[in-house]
């Protein structure tokens, strides 16, 4: 083995520090960009590593998270992309990014949008999940739905039950239907789902094996449609 001198193997003194210190700094500030760019490779770390993470309950929940027959699709039914959307209706960044959503699904005759109603917002919003997943058995969901994401006044009951009105459910069936048990078991089931998927609020989504915590632009969407499709996956 080749001997290390013994002047390497010695402690730094103060001084040398000192020293090597005033030289790094020097480098810094004669070079800032790199500190950019050790926060860049840092983030591009980070992110690889989120979605490794994510690979495996991703797989493991693949059944629960498209086969799921209380969760309502839309989009075209047999659509070789799915784009899963955890989303509460009293959700300011939900309804931001609503109509981005709106868009890529319109735009691809090969999408089929999954709504997943995960209500984490308080008792209101648990009220207006209730009363969307009711409205499937009047068949209303769609523009239920789309009517309480476009609102901009609060989501109380009553505001609810008018939206409900407007877009021709029959709200004493609404009502009885909206007291049946079986609809905490639906976002009991929801909830555990976001649970597995490690997700920390709303709106998430879920396109291929890639989880978006947050909302993307339409861009972004687009091109994880893409990589998804490239892959083959549903």
């Amino acid at each position: 083995p080749v001997a290390t001198p013994a002047a390497a193997q010695a402690p730094a003194t103060p001084e040398a520090r000192r020293a090597i210190e005033q030289i790094v700094r020097d480098y810094i500030l004669a070079n800032p960009e790199i500190i950019m760019e050790a926060v860049a490779r840092l983030r591009e770390k980070k992110q690889v590593a989120e979605e490794d993470a994510d690979r495996q309950p991703v797989a493991d929940s693949r059944d629960e998270i498209l086969k799921d027959p209380n969760s309502h699709g839309g989009g075209t039914p047999a659509g070789a992309v799915h784009v899963v959307d955890f989303f509460d209706y009293r959700c300011g960044v939900c309804k931001q990014f609503h109509p981005i959503v709106a868009e890529l699904v319109q735009s691809d005759p090969k999408i089929r949008r999954v709504y997943k109603e995960w209500p984490i917002l308080g008792p209101e919003s648990v009220v207006a999940s209730r009363a969307a997943i009711a409205s499937l058995k009047q068949g209303k969901y769609l523009a239920f739905h789309k009517a309480m994401m476009e609102t901009r006044t609060p989501l109380d009951e009553t505001r609810i039950i008018d939206i409900a009105a407007s877009v021709g459910l029959d709200t004493a069936r609404l009502r009885k239907d909206m007291a049946a048990p079986d609809f905490e078991k639906v976002i009991a089931r929801n909830s555990a789902l976001a649970g597995k998927l490690r997700l920390n609020g709303t709106p998430s989504f879920l396109i291929g094996d890639k989880i978006l915590r947050g909302g993307r632009d339409l861009d972004t969407l687009r091109a994880l449609v893409a990589e998804a499709r490239a892959k083959k996956l549903p």
